[in-house]
Parts: structure tokens; C-alpha cells; sequence
């Protein structure tokens, strides 16, 4: 069998299976949160939230959870490890100002604690 035989045979296979990857895999809900900023972010965004009134007033839950998806957690303003719920700076952008939210995350709800524009 000639070289170029063997890569086609190869790549025939190697479609195929692509193929049928793509068709077993085609609904589900799967992500690559390896990182620990994507980790702790997964597991915030995982959880019924709790917010106070004041919140509320600066922004509305559908801002808030956009800024939770796609923010930035401060790792060297957290306390991870405090018991029984650790705290979690996250940092983040909405209008071209800078916005910082602490919040508090237990087993199974996360309170939203402070919310901040920074400059």
C-alpha cells in the first residue's frame, strides 16, 4: 500500500469519526472550567444568588449575573477558605467603569455582600 493510500485511508477515518463526535456531542451542556478563576466563577454562577435591597438599587439581577459570568476573581483580596462560607472579590467592567463585588459563597446560595465602582 502506497504511502498516499494511507493517508487517505487515514483521513477518511479521521472525518468519520469527527463526524460522528460532533453528532453525539451536539446538545450537551459541556465546558472546560480547568482554571481556578473559571472553577470558582462555575460554581458562583451554579447557585441561587441572594441580594439586598441596596444592590438592587445600583443595578438590576440581570446586570449583576452578567458581571458574575464574565468577571475577573481576585484571588489575592479573597479569603477562600474561610469557614463557613468563603468570600470572593470579583472584578469586572459594565459601561466603562470599573465595578467590584464581594460576594459570599456557601454550599448552596451565594449572597451578593458589597457592590462597588472603583476608578
Amino acid at each position: 500500500m502506497k504511502l498516499i493510500q494511507r493517508i487517505g485511508y487515514y483521513l477518511g477515518g479521521f472525518s468519520i469519526g469527527l463526524v460522528i463526535l460532533a453528532f453525539f456531542l451536539s446538545g450537551k451542556k459541556t465546558s472546560c472550567a480547568y482554571g481556578p478563576e473559571a472553577r470558582v466563577l462555575k460554581n458562583i454562577n451554579s447557585k441561587t444568588f441572594k441580594y439586598s435591597d441596596n444592590i438592587l438599587q445600583l443595578l438590576d439581577t440581570m446586570q449583576i449575573n452578567a458581571l458574575l459570568r464574565t468577571g475577573d476573581v481576585n484571588f489575592s483580596k479573597s479569603t477562600p477558605r474561610q469557614t463557613p462560607c468563603g468570600i470572593y472579590l470579583i472584578e469586572n467592567e459594565i459601561d466603562s467603569k470599573a465595578v467590584e463585588i464581594s460576594v459570599e459563597n456557601c454550599d448552596s446560595i451565594v449572597s451578593i455582600l458589597n457592590l462597588s465602582y472603583t476608578k
